[in-house]
């Protein structure tokens, strides 16, 4: 049986309109390699000299692993969501508790890219409009200080005059307080980061047609700079070959002392390729759109194929060329880690001045925008999709006029505002939320990868528009286990809590599906969830793969708990 049904251009009212084709889905995709500006200072910082070995083996595996994404998506030609919800079907079979998990770690895996986009890009409009000033021993403001205060440090006085110089907005927030093991702030950057998620919202309330179009316009204009800064240091020789030796992780994080291949330097590496995958596997969204391709059967594989060669061209080489000019040193920068300082070292790079920089900054806005709206776009179908099957609450599954899942939105916008209070607090927050984000990411690849075999054993009867070489779906398996040993031995390089933070975000799904599924829907799933597969919900009993998924999951929850153990700093 054909896993195509109804792809008319007629939409009825209520749904996801198909306008576009697999270059839509491709431009709103182009969100994706500017996440490489989001962590670059902090693996650069944990990891060292390996740090561009990090982001190269990442993004091979993330290539690698979107293969087995194409072929369960074509399964799916009339849902949106991408594929968590793809694989959320395969588990379904063998426990409905599993099967939700894949939609809502992919979710609260890709909604925080609103939150700490919006506070890269806040702290770039500060450093514009309200820059801190920078001063030297030598600076007459420091020396004039030192003649007023005799006995006081060069430091010292250096601190002293930038805090008085520095203008009051920067350091001014309506409330703060603590949160745990991170801060909560009322702050600049948080004012203008909401206006800034507001004006992504805007766009997105047009429907996907209107997103990929103004994606695309953005697009252009991000990636461009972005080619020319990985490849002008290169032609004019700004390389220097010895910032990528020794080959050996840091002795400690935010250190630039090279340690070895010792146990705490393989924690730094594993926490390294852990934070990476959060950017490295993100252009899986490209498959979101599956629901509002005009012809799904070639636009899916097209999409994420396409969106995977931009990204393992952009992935390997910016941190390539960022490493080789900057060296560890310059990666460990302050405005390097927290990424506020990245257009300076961008114009740098290509030997531009005032002018240059000045472009740049507003290049590197647009690049956290086209993230934003990407990450919008996507973690919203999610929302919209898991609700349309049963996974999550039923107001989830409106849409507008222009086929925008708004109420999803405007989930996202809300929940967005309350990590982008803890975001701009300080890098910590910032990192701990990138940390916790990411161990749901991690379990979504987890259960997805999986979801592959699974459905070529229990579904291998459905045709497949694209199917992925067996020996391809098999790596993807492996690196299942492989990421899962990053969760366990990597969350604890971001923060010690992260991990098991992570898990707690995880498990609040538990109540979420449990209001729906037994109080909204009375314990049955909507009678059109299996209808792509041609099933009825009394099929769900068949259970080809017998206990092999249940195998699966005891071994994956092994490797975490094994490597967390194992791996110290």
């Amino acid at each position: 049986m054909s896993a195509v049904t109804d792809i008319s251009p007629a939409e009825s009212a209520g749904q996801l309109h198909r306008t576009i084709d697999w270059r839509g889905a491709f431009w709103v995709a182009s969100g994706v390699p500017p996440l490489v500006l989001f962590s670059i200072g902090g693996i650069a910082g944990t990891t060292g000299n390996i740090a561009f070995l990090i982001w190269t083996l990442s993004i091979l595996m993330g290539f690698i692993q979107s293969f087995t994404y194409a072929e369960i998506a074509g399964l799916f030609p009339n849902k949106s969501g991408g594929a968590s919800v793809y694989g959320a079907t395969a588990w379904l079979r063998y426990s409905k508790f599993v099967a939700p998990l894949s939609v809502w770690c992919n979710w609260f895996a890709w909604t925080p890219v609103l939150s700490l986009g919006c506070t890269i890009a806040a702290a770039y409009i500060l450093n514009a409009l309200a820059p801190i000033p920078g001063f030297t021993e030598t600076s007459p403001e420091v020396l004039q200080y030192l003649a007023a205060n005799v006995g006081t440090s060069a430091a010292d006085a250096v601190a002293a005059v930038t805090a008085a110089g520095t203008p009051g907005i920067r350091t001014w927030t309506l409330y703060s307080h603590t949160l745990g093991p991170v801060g909560f702030s009322l702050n600049a950057t948080f004012w203008i980061g909401a206006i800034l998620m507001l004006m992504t919202f805007a766009i997105q309330h047009r429907g996907i047609l209107g997103t990929a179009s103004v994606q695309k316009i953005v697009g252009m204009l991000v990636i461009i700079p972005l080619l020319i800064v990985g490849v002008v240091p290169i032609i004019t020789g700004q390389i220097n070959w010895d910032n990528y030796s020794p080959l050996v992780p840091l002795a400690a994080a935010y250190a630039p002392e090279p340690g070895s291949w010792n146990t705490a330097g393989w924690t730094l590496a594993l926490g390294g390729m852990f934070i990476a995958a959060w950017s490295t596997y993100g252009f899986e969204t490209a498959v979101c759109y599956t629901r509002e391709f005009k012809n799904p059967a070639t636009d899916t594989f097209k999409a994420i194929f396409y969106s995977g060669l931009l990204c393992m061209l952009l992935y390997i080489l910016v941190p390539f060329t960022f490493q080789g000019v900057l060296g560890i040193n310059g990666m460990l920068a302050t405005p390097i880690v927290d990424g506020s300082g990245v257009a300076d070292a961008m114009a740098t790079m290509v030997g531009g001045g005032a002018l240059v920089k000045t472009l740049l900054v507003m290049l590197m806005i647009l690049a956290l925008l086209l993230a934003i709206m990407t990450a919008m776009a996507g973690s919203s179908r999610t929302l919209y999709q898991g609700s349309v099957d049963g996974w999550l609450p039923k107001y989830l599954s409106h849409v507008n006029e222009h086929g925008a899942p708004t109420r999803a939105m405007w989930t996202d916008l809300i929940f967005n505002l309350f990590l982008l209070a803890i975001a701009a607090t300080d890098a910590t927050s910032f990192f701990f939320i990138l940390a916790v984000a990411n161990c749901g990411y991690i379990m979504f690849n987890f259960l997805n990868l999986n979801a592959g075999w699974i459905h070529r054993i229990d579904n291998g009867h459905i045709h497949r528009p694209w199917k992925a070489p067996t020996w391809l779906l098999a790596l993807g398996t492996i690196f299942a286990f492989v990421n899962a040993a990053f969760m366990g031995a990597g969350a604890k390089v971001w923060n010690p809590m992260a991990l098991w933070a992570g898990l707690f975000t995880v498990a609040l799904i538990i109540p979420v599906f449990c209001y729906r599924h037994y109080i909204q829907d009375g314990g049955k799933f909507p009678a059109h969830m299996l209808d792509d597969l041609g099933m009825h919900e009394a099929d769900l009993r068949k259970r080809k793969a017998g206990i092999l998924p249940y195998v699966t999951l005891i071994a994956g929850l092994a490797v975490v708990l094994i490597s967390n153990w194992f791996f110290v700093l």
